[in-house]
């Protein structure tokens, strides 16, 4: 079957066609690293990295751009004289990689710096100045370049909507500008700016304007035409409207889909930094076991608006513990099966195509969900050739999206250590509990048994051996 993606840009459900099907190319707008990541910004990232992973599915190879802005005003603002731009830019790209490699998003085929192609952005004015779609104002503005939005007549496309009713751009010096609207390419140096943020160019020594940063990058390393481009819902306008813009005034095809994850919000209200719900990732980091946060991250569908609660990582953890214990559990069943019992590892039709359907994640999980049922129903039941199919199903499945709690991803030394203690504790009681029934003690047996069954542990006593594991009711 055929993916569908919404392309926000034709605004409907469209087939997806690559221009190359043995190389899939998608550019996502990566971090602004003035700042430490916050949990949209997972979230984002998570979103593409699932659609990565399920493109790698379907066609094989995938080259996958996620950029860097470590040149931009407020990157310049946070700087202090203890920490110049540069060195604050490197501190929180490492938190950024730090952050999405503690949920497991796969790094890119390529993450450019946008001060590594500072030369690809100015030989991409030149081209829009060629053209006449940018300008120099000259001694209005010095050393400013601006693109005219007047004169490109498809600007406002991508957000359906009139060039008229566009508020001002508010990213240079307006008095250089023939419409306000028109926006920075190339920014004239400031007297109060470090010489380390300033380049030579044709119209003077300055930096470059946000918007043409990714023009640039995506063209350098994907070309003039790729398949995918990728960013939040609130990078829609102005970012990726001038993108757009930029690209196509200057020959450009440019990106062939337009995806954009929707945001996210804290107990139903925007996160802002006014009402004191800005949720950090190291925050939550600290707090929720990484696996839970991608499932909680990865549970609505990503062009919803996510509201997050400590519910949701609740039920996150518990839905994660039911995939655990069943996975655990048909494992240990299916140790040594027979080989009429062996089941290949394909995906499940109904996952497959959830995610064909513009990557419908939560019926996914709930097919993922159906077949743990089915498979503790056949292990109930005694039926090996269900449960392993039910197993394969289960264990492919969780891959994809890249939440098998048996991944090594997800082991990390301080957790071993509190699973093996947990682990010599509870062995200890059912040894006791094991003891007390042999002596017919079945008073004591009983009271070890509701102990365990208290902090939230469940006991299952097979033929062999009496094997506990985590509540994920």
């Amino acid at each position: 079957m055929t993916i569908r993606l919404y392309d926000t840009k034709a605004q409907s459900l469209r087939d997806f066609v690559p221009l190359d099907p043995a190389n899939v190319t998608v550019y996502v707008c990566g971090p602004t690293v003035q700042s430490g990541p916050h949990i949209g910004h997972l979230r984002g990232a998570l979103s593409f990295d699932i659609l990565r992973r399920w493109l790698a599915h379907r066609y094989g190879r995938v080259t996958f751009v996620r950029n860097v802005t470590d040149i931009d005003d407020k990157v310049l603002v946070n700087a202090t004289d203890a920490e110049p731009w540069w060195a604050l830019a490197y501190r929180m790209e490492l938190a950024f990689t730090a952050a999405y490699s503690a949920i497991g998003i796969l790094p890119p085929t390529y993450e450019p710096r946008a001060t590594a192609s500072i030369p690809q952005m100015q030989e991409l004015i030149a081209r829009l100045i060629e053209s006449r779609h940018a300008y120099a104002p000259g001694a209005a503005a010095p050393g400013d370049v601006y693109f005219d939005v007047r004169s490109w007549a498809t600007y406002g496309s991508l957000t359906n909507q009139s060039l008229d009713a566009m508020e001002p751009a508010a990213d240079a010096d307006p008095r250089g500008k023939r419409d306000p609207r028109d926006f920075a390419l190339w920014k004239g140096a400031k007297a109060d700016e470090p010489e380390s943020a300033i380049w030579d160019s044709p119209w003077g020594p300055g930096r470059p304007g946000w918007h043409i940063e990714c023009s640039a990058m995506s063209r350098r390393y994907l070309g003039p035409e790729f398949d995918i481009h990728g960013g939040g819902l609130d990078l829609r306008f102005p970012h990726h409207e001038n993108e757009l813009a930029q690209s196509t005034a200057a020959g450009d095809p440019f990106a062939r889909y337009w995806v954009h994850n929707g945001l996210v919000t804290v107990d139903g209200q925007k996160m802002s930094k006014s009402l004191f719900n800005f949720v950090l990732a190291d925050d939550v980091l600290r707090r929720r076991d990484p696996l839970v946060v991608r499932y909680a991250l990865a549970a609505a569908h990503y062009r919803s608006n996510l509201d997050i609660s400590e519910k949701a990582f609740d039920d996150a953890e518990a839905a994660l513990e039911r995939i655990r214990v069943f996975l655990a559990r048909a494992a240990r069943a299916l140790a040594a099966p027979d080989e009429d019992t062996v089941v290949s590892a394909t995906i499940p039709e109904r996952f497959a195509l959830a995610m064909d359907d513009d990557l419908n994640v939560p019926q996914a999980l709930a097919v993922i969900h159906e077949r743990v049922r089915d498979g503790n129903s056949a292990l109930d039941a005694g039926d090996p050739d269900a449960a392993a199919a039910a197993f394969a199903d289960v264990a492919v499945s969780v891959g994809i999206l890249g939440i098998d709690p048996e991944d090594p991803h997800w082991s990390t030394t301080d957790s071993s250590a509190e699973a093996s203690a947990l682990d010599a504790l509870v062995q200890t009681m059912i040894t006791q509990r094991a003891e007390a029934r042999a002596a017919k003690d079945w008073v004591g047996a009983d009271r070890i048994r509701d102990a365990i069954a208290a902090a939230g542990i469940v006991l299952e006593d097979t033929p062999d051996a009496t094997h506990w594991s985590i509540d994920g009711r």
